[in-house]
């Protein structure tokens, strides 16, 4: 009997190492530590001066985002990229961190085509700002752009008002010659007579006007010409201090338009050589207010549709995705 207790008691205590090591050996291996991104030392904030992109100008003259980040030891530059498409191309290569002035229909093209971009606030809206201009006294209003030759800047906000313009007057698009060019050279052709109407923004319609053209329509009513800030999806994953902080600097340049204003005014006329009663009359074309409202995702989305049916966008996106919560 003490011998079976024995082997008994053998046994048990046998099968508890066993388990003990067994216990021992699955205890979970500590996780390594996820790879933190990379510190900061640069910062790149596109720079486009107009047509009259105040915050950007006080931003920049005052040095704004170099008092908040050089603290740091992060160096700022602009590069002074005035394109959309190039501006997108430049954040998705990783040669741009902030989109500063970036239009909405270039933010949709870009994102629809995989740029990975996230709209972090709204930079303007200006539908007066962007217009149909004609020279000819013979052409009154849209409706006598039938037959006509139209020049601008293909795939923009003013492309979208030409369009909007036209379905307003009930005309269709083929009933209209598009050429596509930039302002200035649309500009010129209208003024030679080489086209009939130019799509002209900015401080080139004061110096239209001034050469004997007219405004047919501006946008107003038509649509609220929506330009975004942008920056790459990743970089607000890796660094969202930076972002806030980004906004609470273009925040303090709105503050500062509104505390000094002609000293804003004066900034503006010689950074970008128009003259201070053209400034004057030129800002009040715009909203400067960067929080994104349910308005603004409305017209965006109507930018969308306005691309999709002009075939100058294939894949649709869900617009409410691209809009991050600061």
């Amino acid at each position: 009997m003490k011998r079976i207790l024995s082997v008994i008691i053998l046994t048990v205590l046998t099968c508890l190492l066993l388990t003990a090591c067994g216990e021992k050996k699955s205890e979970p291996q500590p996780q390594k530590e996820e790879a933190k991104a990379p510190q900061v030392t640069s910062l790149k904030i596109s720079y486009v001066k107009l047509p009259l992109n105040v915050p950007s100008i006080v931003e920049k003259k005052r040095n704004l985002f170099e008092e908040e980040f050089t603290k740091d030891g992060i160096q700022v530059t602009f590069p002074e990229i005035t394109e959309g498409p190039k501006m997108t191309a430049a954040l998705a290569a990783g040669s741009l961190d902030f989109c500063n002035a970036l239009g909405g229909t270039s933010a949709i093209l870009a994102a629809a085509n995989g740029v990975d971009l996230k709209i972090i606030g709204m930079y303007s809206r200006a539908p007066k700002a962007f217009t149909i201009m004609a020279k000819d006294p013979k052409i009154k209003s849209v409706a006598d752009l039938k037959g006509k030759k139209v020049a601008g800047p293909k795939g923009t906000i003013l492309h979208q008002l030409l369009l909007a313009s036209l379905q307003q007057n009930n005309l269709k698009t083929d009933e209209v010659e598009y050429i596509n060019m930039p302002i200035p050279s649309a500009v010129s052709a209208m003024q030679a007579g080489n086209v009939d109407a130019a799509l002209i923004a900015g401080p080139a319609v004061p110096q239209a006007l001034e050469s004997g053209a007219r405004i047919l329509t501006t946008g107003e009513g038509l649509l609220d010409a929506t330009i975004v800030i942008a920056v790459s999806g990743d970089f607000l994953k890796n660094h969202p201090d930076l972002v806030k902080r980004y906004l609470q600097v273009h925040q303090a340049s709105l503050q500062y338009m509104q505390e000094k204003p002609e000293e804003v005014y004066q900034l503006a006329a010689e950074e970008t050589g128009i003259s201070l009663a053209e400034v004057k009359q030129m800002v009040g074309w715009y909203d400067f207010n960067p929080a994104i409202t349910d308005k603004d995702i409305v017209d965006l989305e109507k930018t969308q549709e306005f691309l999709l049916q002009n075939d100058m966008l294939t894949n649709k996106i869900d617009i409410k995705k691209l809009i991050a919560d600061i």
